[in-house]
Parts: structure tokens; sequence; C-alpha cells
């Protein structure tokens, strides 16, 4: 499977559809409707397009019925640019990452100016195979795909040590990579890969290591997996904002309109009670 040949499509699309965002990108206000007080603000926040995009949809519409703001979600197929367009203003959120990616985003890219304004769900990593049903099927030598991005790297490999597949120096080191691995008694073969596309190497691979929205779009659910991750996970999805307009009405009423009870159900329909409330 040519990996980096796709992955330079996924990075195309997410490029046209940031693209689309226009040349000014800040809060917009608006005359108030006729039967509210309150003032009418668009805001446009990123997304990873699938199932994450279904349940912010629902958040979408608590925020335009209970605070008249109107939600513009920008979608995109991999993590390269939501953060970048929110530290640059091309966007005002986002909703995709765990705070270990931002950090190590943030830290790479040198985007100083993005803060945690909320917290949304624990979305679990499972590993998935179309070659066994069980890890008592697993062959000496087999292939495993994880994640390459340095903090879904270091989840994937702890979640294999917490199956006994391996031993890292320290399971506690949330930026572990493969040369961490102390032990591999069954001398599996760990093969990095593109995070997006994670998934569509099942057919290449003994097991996968994948992401749950992208686990969503290839039609896999939670239940789907060999193994799943534990929701006593510490690896909660979260909505970034930057320093200059995180204490801003709009985007405070955009994480009161995501943490509520509609955008859980809608969360756990979508993913088949896969997720974790985080807040």
């Amino acid at each position: 499977m040519k990996l980096n040949k796709f992955f330079g499509l996924c990075v195309l699309a997410s490029s046209i559809a940031l693209a689309g965002c226009g040349a000014d990108k800040k809060t917009e206000q608006t005359a108030a409707p006729a039967d509210t007080d309150k003032i009418a603000q668009t805001i446009k926040v990123g997304v990873m397009s699938g199932p994450e995009h279904a349940v912010a949809e629902v958040a979408a519409q608590v925020a335009k019925e209970k605070y008249g703001l109107t939600v513009e979600y920008v979608e995109f197929n991999d993590y390269a640019l939501p953060n970048e367009a929110v530290s640059k203003g091309d966007l005002d959120a986002n909703a995709m990452q765990h705070k270990p990616y931002l950090d190590e985003d943030s830290a790479k890219k040198g985007l100083d100016n993005l803060v945690v304004v909320g917290n949304t769900f624990v979305y679990p990593l499972a590993g998935y195979s179309k070659k066994i049903k069980s890890l008592d099927e697993l062959k000496d030598g087999a292939t495993i795909a994880v994640p390459n991005d340095p903090s879904n790297l270091a989840r994937a490999l702890i979640l294999l040590e917490n199956q006994g597949l391996i031993k890292l120096k320290d399971n506690k080191n949330l930026l572990s990579t493969s040369l961490d691995i102390v032990e591999n008694p069954k001398n599996l073969v760990i093969k990095e890969v593109d995070t997006s596309v994670a998934a569509r190497a099942l057919d290449d691979v003994d097991l996968a290591v994948v992401n749950n929205n992208y686990a969503g779009q290839a039609g896999l659910t939670a239940q789907d997996g060999v193994f799943v991750e534990s929701k006593e996970s510490p690896y909660v999805n979260i909505i970034v904002a930057r320093s200059d307009n995180k204490d801003s009405e709009a985007i405070q009423n955009f994480v009161k309109a995501y943490q509520t009870d509609e955008v859980e159900a809608e969360a756990k329909k979508q993913f088949k009670d896969g997720v974790v409330k985080g807040w």
C-alpha cells in the first residue's frame, strides 16, 4: 500500500478545506434576532471529518438554540493543520485532539498562543485485525501498525504493553517511541504509519492500532476491536482556542453547548457507547 501517496492526498484535502475559510476569520458580530436580547455571533471551528463532526454538529444546534451562536465547521482529514489554523486566526477554535498531542504539536511548531478551554470525550484506541480474532492467535514476528505522530504513538505503545505484548522502559512517558521497547517476546514488527491511514493498513498488517474517529470512518466500532483502550485513559479530547479569545462569550458558549446531554447522547450513538464523557 502506498501510504506516502495516500497521506499526501489527505493533506491536500485538508488544505482545500482550509482554503475555504475565507480571509477574515475573526468572530463576526451581526444583528440580534428579533426575539432575543443575545447578540448573534459566528465562530469557525476545526473538526475531524466523520463521526466526530456529526457529534460536533449537535453542539452547533445547541449553541444556536441556547445562545444565538452560529458555529461553522471546517473539516479536516488529518491532524497536521487545525492547530496552526487556530494559532494564525484562520479558525477560532478546534475540537479534535487530546492534551498530549496539543503539547507536542505546539512545541514542535512554536504555537505558544494555544490554550485548552474545555474537555469533550475520551475516544478509546483499539487494536483491529482482519486476520485474528484474539491475541492468542497473534504469531511470532507479526506486524502491528501504530500511529506515527508522537503522542498517539506513545499511546498505542502503552496500549500494547497493557495487552502484555511488549514492555516499555517507562509506561508513564507519554512520548515513548519504538526505541523505548525493552521487551518484545513475540518479536513483533512495530510499523509506524500515518495516523489517518492506520485503518486502511489492515490489509497489509496482522493488527493495527487505530484512533476512534478513523476507525469510525472505516466502518469499525470499539466492539470490533481485538482489544480496546480502557475507559480510565487520561487521553481526554479537548477544545482549543487562543489566549486572545479564550474568554470571549462566543468561545465560552461553544464549550457550554458541547458539554451537554444532547451532545453526549449523539457521541454514544455515533461511537456505539465507545466514548466517555470528559467533563
